[in-house]
């Protein structure tokens, strides 16, 4: 029999997978995490750097007012419906179905007007649609 008392070891704490774990988690939490602020989102619309506007035949130029008026090859719509606006584009398309509709819409336009004028040239079968812009040096001058 053995009555000599044995030495205890001390017990440690063994930290490596405490940190390890710790790194995992913080990893996952930058990378899972948006800093985005939609409350300081400010949009400007339109400015573009284009070249300057040439004047074709094919070209069909509709203008929106941020009032929601339209004109067409800059005569006025009366009106502000659909089949008003598709008279007035069918009128001003000389090349037919290949004419080129441009819709210069002012920034303060609404979307709906714009989609007004989308939908009567879908309508006239007018299927190139693009949009003007302007120079962004010509709107920080305003």
């Amino acid at each position: 029999m053995n009555f000599r008392p044995h030495p205890h070891d001390e017990p440690e704490i063994n930290l490596i997978p405490f940190i390890d774990v710790l790194l995992v988690v913080l990893i996952f939490l930058m990378l899972s995490t948006t800093y985005s602020k939609f409350t300081e989102l400010q949009v400007k619309l339109p400015a573009a750097d284009t070249d300057q506007q040439r004047d074709y035949p094919k070209e069909v130029i509709v203008a929106v007012s941020s009032d929601g008026r339209y004109m067409v090859n800059k005569a006025l719509v009366e009106g502000r419906s659909i089949e008003a606006l598709g008279t007035a584009l069918a009128g001003a398309a000389k090349a037919g179905k290949d004419s080129v509709v441009i819709i210069s819409a002012d920034a303060n336009a609404t979307h709906q007007s714009v989609i007004t004028v989308m939908e009567a040239a879908r309508r006239q079968g007018l299927s190139q649609i693009t949009f003007a812009t302007q120079s962004t040096a010509q709107a920080r001058a305003k």
